[in-house]
């Protein structure tokens, strides 16, 4: 489905990634792993449209995803959930909501059904729903952050960060949704520092040191290599 190949991107002078390789397949969980400055961030904006590549190529189903307009990608089915959740505090949830369906704007119907689907997905925020964004504890405000990004209807979410300053067991009960999302049928390529949780729900899963891949694996490979471990398992 998703097939980066060679990818760098500059920012000026300075190279965030250098040649990354990678692939989702439908139907996955694929963790990409990171210290802080590793260029996950500059993945997913490149991926989304927002950052042009210096080199190499990504592709959607055979699309580029590299041209600059992110509508395009969204409109193809790969939408971003962003590093920090990004919302409308003043406006309620479902507001909020509602705008991740801009897209489909013209689809009313077809929006109406996406917001029970993505209830029934997250059902802490039923009651929630005419509440405004930023009275919500912080793990709603990324359940909202999360429903958001899925009623723009993509196939593949990449999801930036999801567990940032979240408690450990708000952490988990995000990872519950995240593995929900991909039950009902979208592929997720997560970007995660939490290696433990993130590793708990996927399928394969990147090292990404320097703007560089430097690991790659199953779950299991990834969960016992010894590297992994000592730098991100604390084991």
């Amino acid at each position: 489905m998703l097939e980066v190949s060679r990818l760098s991107v500059n920012y000026g002078p300075f190279r965030a990634l250098h040649d990354v390789d990678l692939t989702v397949q439908e139907g996955e969980i694929v963790v990409l792993l990171g210290a802080n400055g590793a260029g996950k961030s500059t993945l997913f904006r490149t991926l989304s449209g927002m950052q042009r590549p210096s080199a190499g190529t990504a592709t959607w189903r055979g699309q580029p995803l590299t041209g600059g307009r992110p509508e395009y990608n969204v409109s193809h089915g790969v939408s971003q959930c962003p590093e920090g959740r990004l919302l409308f505090p003043d406006l309620s949830v479902e507001k909020n909501l509602r705008l991740g369906a801009f897209v489909h704007r013209r689809d009313a119907a077809g929006t109406a059904r996406e917001l029970e689907r993505v209830y029934s997905l997250f059902p802490d925020l039923v009651g929630k729903r005419n509440a405004p964004a930023g009275s919500l504890s912080g793990g709603q405000q990324q359940m909202v952050a999360i429903a958001r990004s899925l009623m723009a209807r993509p196939q593949l979410l990449l999801l930036d960060e999801p567990s940032l300053g979240l408690a450990p067991m708000v952490v988990e009960q995000v990872f519950q949704a995240v593995q929900r999302v991909n039950e009902a049928g979208v592929s997720v390529l997560l970007a995660e520092q939490n290696a433990f949780a993130a590793l708990g729900i996927a399928h394969r899963g990147y090292v990404l040191e320097g703007g560089r891949v430097s690991l790659q694996g199953s779950q299991q490979a990834l969960l016992g290599d010894d590297r992994v471990r000592s730098a991100y398992l604390g084991v």
